[in-house]
């Protein structure tokens, strides 16, 4: 059974900066693909960033530029966000970089990060 638990939200300025950590339980870590997700209030859940197990990774376009995904041995998968903005308010979740639906891990409790100034 694989767990993920995401932290590092919270409430901060347009501009900003902020760490996201998602702690992965499991053996299974090494040999998945992960990404960030987010789902804004009435909207549909999205992807923001994945990394490949190879450590290549992509970006939405939205975040291009801002955010930058990373992976540890330790079974953490972190998003550094910088230059925040209104618009990436959202709730915050991590889970296997998938194209379909149907391989996801369930999903965690997410993390809130709310930019409002």
């Amino acid at each position: 059974q694989v767990h993920m638990v995401e932290s590092g939200g919270g409430l901060v300025q347009p501009g900003d900066n902020l760490t996201l950590s998602c702690t992965v339980s499991g053996s299974a870590f090494a040999f998945h693909d992960w990404a960030w997700y987010r789902q804004a209030p009435g909207k549909q859940r999205e992807l923001v960033a994945g990394i490949s197990a190879s450590y290549k990774t992509s970006y939405s376009d939205p975040v291009k530029g801002r955010f930058a995904i990373s992976r540890s041995n330790a079974a953490t998968v972190t998003l550094q966000m910088n230059s925040l903005k209104i618009e990436d308010t959202a709730v915050y979740f991590c889970n296997k970089l998938c194209a379909s639906s149907t391989c996801f891990f369930a999903w965690g409790q997410g993390t809130q990060v709310t930019v409002s100034s």
